[in-house]
């Protein structure tokens, strides 16, 4: 939803890639930017991250990860350098393409119903109710994600990691 956002900000649409995944390079502030949503399964997401670094040559340090988190609540957002995979199949499956746990992602909250399977809930549409904050979050991480492009991780942790 964020990159679907950052596209429609950009005016730019998604194209085919070379891989698994529809592309959009464009440039921010003078900053060269390729956006990538793997076609894959989630569970199989590692296969466009390995594919991208391979063939653009972009490292690992580069990239960031956006992903959904249901041990955030809902609308809080929170960027990591590094870490495990904490349960979620998309996170492990890059952790076992590339071979490390060092890169860095954007985690949106997306809190957690214990009445509903995960797997059920992740997959399921938020609540006309909870779209207010739906809406902010995938605006803030927008921002987020330019600022992490432009003035670099530690500076987008201080300031989102709140």
């Amino acid at each position: 939803m964020v990159l679907d956002d950052l596209a429609h900000r950009w005016n730019k649409r998604f194209k085919k890639g070379a891989g698994f995944y529809k592309i959009i390079m464009t440039d921010v502030d003078s900053h060269q930017i390729l956006l990538a949503k793997p076609t894959t399964f989630m569970n199989n997401s590692g296969v466009s991250v390995g594919d991208i670094s391979d063939r653009y040559g972009v490292e690992l340090n580069r990239f960031l990860i956006i992903c959904d988190d249901l041990n955030l609540p809902l609308g809080r957002i929170r960027f990591r350098i590094k870490g495990s995979h904490g349960g979620h199949k998309g996170l492990a499956s890059i952790i076992d393409e590339v071979g490390t746990n060092e890169f860095p992602r954007l985690r949106l909250g997306i809190g957690f119903n214990d009445d509903t399977e995960s797997s059920e809930y992740v997959l399921s549409d938020f609540l006309f109710a909870e779209l207010p904050v739906v809406n902010q979050m995938i605006e803030t991480g927008s921002r987020a994600v330019v600022d992490f492009v432009t003035k670099g991780i530690d500076w987008t942790m201080n300031v989102y990691n709140v």
